[in-house]
């Protein structure tokens, strides 16, 4: 693989000095138009999808023989653009878009619109929901999210809406979901509300059409209570070392860990609060073996920050404040959401695109591969380092990167030396965003020193 020279700000924050890697700033070597990427990424496709600011976050299916990615379309100035789009990867230097759905009566619904999305198995039939955001003042303000059947995909004519989930004690909707198939084998969305905890809706009671029985947990934030929306954003992993579903959450004052086994009693495990810098903490997500975390707050020149959870599950503190190094691709800027497929994180930049860093060592943090999927100025409607890349995710089985762009579109890349994921390869469990919908997940192993 290709090394990348490196330069290194130091910051200190709350007495620690933190290094934060970033690539070398030689205007001719990257982040122009001519040279737009590094030597190691290859661009597979480019589908551009409408109008600056339209487009949000992105999901694709982990089996091959299912090639389909789902993006979410909203709406800042736009008509007509709040709902979902599906491409079909059959052949990723070609993609499709072969079907979209849009919420009725466009005109008349006020706010954001289609914001995260994630697809699902569930009794052999595939899905995927897509959450959605509307304001009081128009329709629809309890809407959370919409459930549409995939299985029939490529063919656009079977795809069939077949539920709306709705909270109407929490209007304003689901800025942020996540589906994790549970221990216990049911498969569970996450949902970001208006109210101070996330709720938990069992997805096949959702599809099974047993709404009022859908919303199965809560989840507290384990701070304030007086904030109106307690997460901003989370991801939920199983441990096969002790067993535990664990809940990871962004929000209220910081970053709160859950103990989610026992669904009706979630316990508290770790907090990560009074962090300099950080008063609401945003994308949240731990290495396979739950040992660090990489956590994201939105402001200009925020870095990630990456912290280490051993002294808290060791019983030495409850409380981590200190992260113990950080990352970002232009201190000017800000990065945003992320995944890990140890020891890479894939990360959607916003005005620096698709950037990808190792955390083989992670107190020196080193990108390894970028490429800039937005050359266009600074946002002028939300904030302005909010354009360009919005969401990113990883194929597992072939490594193929897929990025949404809120002004470009839908981008498909390859990783020179990334040709798929499995944490076994790296003494890792085999856990990651990607779920597993026919295997138990007791029977994922834990190969502990993976990144200790």
């Amino acid at each position: 693989m290709t090394t990348y020279s490196k330069f290194v700000w130091s910051v200190t924050i709350a007495g620690t000095m933190l290094t934060v890697c970033l690539p070398a700033r030689d205007a001719a070597a990257q982040w122009t138009a001519e040279k737009p990427g590094s030597d190691n990424i290859t661009v597979l496709s480019h589908l551009p999808l409408g109008p600056r600011l339209s487009v949000s976050d992105i999901d694709i299916e982990q089996e091959v023989d299912r090639p389909y990615a789902y993006v979410g379309r909203m709406v800042y100035g736009f008509e007509g653009g709040k709902g979902i789009d599906i491409i079909d990867l059959h052949d990723p230097t070609k993609p499709e878009l072969v079907y979209s759905w849009r919420i009725e009566d466009q005109d008349l619904h006020l706010g954001t619109g289609g914001m995260d999305v994630k697809h699902f198995k569930w009794n052999d039939r595939y899905y995927v929901v897509q959450s959605l955001q509307f304001q009081q003042g128009g329709p629809n303000p309890d809407l959370g999210g919409v459930v549409l059947d995939v299985t029939g995909l490529p063919d656009p004519t079977t795809v069939t809406e077949v539920a709306r989930i709705r909270s109407p004690d929490t209007p304003g909707g689901f800025h942020n979901i996540f589906v994790y198939k549970h221990s216990n084998g049911r498969v569970l969305l996450i949902a970001t509300v208006s109210g101070p905890f996330a709720h938990v809706y069992d997805l096949g009671h959702v599809v099974d059409g047993f709404m009022d029985d859908a919303l199965v947990a809560k989840i507290p934030t384990g701070d304030s209570a007086s904030d109106r929306r307690g997460y901003h954003d989370f991801y939920a992993g199983y441990h096969p070392d002790t067993g535990e579903d664990r809940f990871y959450g962004g929000g209220t004052g910081g970053y709160f860990i859950y103990n989610i086994t026992d669904l009706e009693e979630p316990e508290l495990l770790v907090t990560l609060l009074g962090i300099s810098g950080v008063t609401r903490g945003h994308t949240f997500t731990p290495t396979p073996d739950g040992r660090y975390v990489v956590a994201e707050t939105e402001y200009q020149y925020a870095p990630l920050r990456i912290f280490d959870l051993e002294p808290a599950f060791e019983g030495e503190v409850k409380n981590i404040n200190r992260p113990i190094s950080a990352w970002t691709a232009d201190w000017q800027h800000l990065v945003h959401n992320h995944e890990i497929r140890w020891p890479y994180v894939f990360v959607s930049g916003y005005l620096d695109g698709l950037q990808i860093f190792s955390l083989m060592d992670p107190e020196d943090p080193v990108t390894v591969g970028y490429y800039d999927t937005y050359t266009g100025p600074p946002s002028k409607v939300r904030c302005e380092m909010c354009n360009g890349a919005f969401g990113v995710d990883v194929r597992n089985a072939d490594g193929l990167i897929v990025v949404s762009d809120m002004t470009t579109g839908f981008w498909a890349f390859r990783m020179e030396g990334f040709s798929g994921w499995n944490g076994a390869d790296w003494g890792m469990p085999d856990i990651s965003s990607a779920q597993k919908w026919d295997e138990d997940l007791g029977e994922i192993s834990f190969s502990p020193g993976g990144s200790r």
